[in-house]
């Protein structure tokens, strides 16, 4: 029991948020799904996690990391931070509801 919550606990460490651009919604006709996860996730991990918190079936797992670009912000330059981001390519019969109808 404590080896399922330890998982549980960790993936929602490893899946921060659905990343929403134009890109992506036009993925999710597709069956494809945009996260920002953890720079240390490997494939794997991010898999068992998508399948643990939506109950879903995973068929692939394509990551990248983004490249860090420079940011002034008046007289001062800096970097946009480091993130990873993945797309995830779901089962035809399974769906993730990101945009919930209240």
């Amino acid at each position: 029991m404590t080896k399922e919550v330890d998982l549980a606990i960790k993936s929602l460490e490893i899946i921060k948020y659905p990343v929403i651009t134009d890109k992506t919604t036009r993925l999710l006709e597709n069956n494809q799904y945009s996260f920002l996860v953890s720079p240390k996730a490997n494939k794997i991990l991010i898999k068992k996690s998508i399948e643990l918190i939506f109950n879903v079936k995973v068929i692939a797992v394509n990551t990248y990391h983004m490249p860090k670009k420079k940011r002034r912000i008046g007289k001062y330059e800096g970097y946009r931070s480091h993130y990873k981001k993945a797309i995830v390519k779901l089962a035809s019969s399974d769906s993730i509801n990101l945009f919930p109808e209240e």
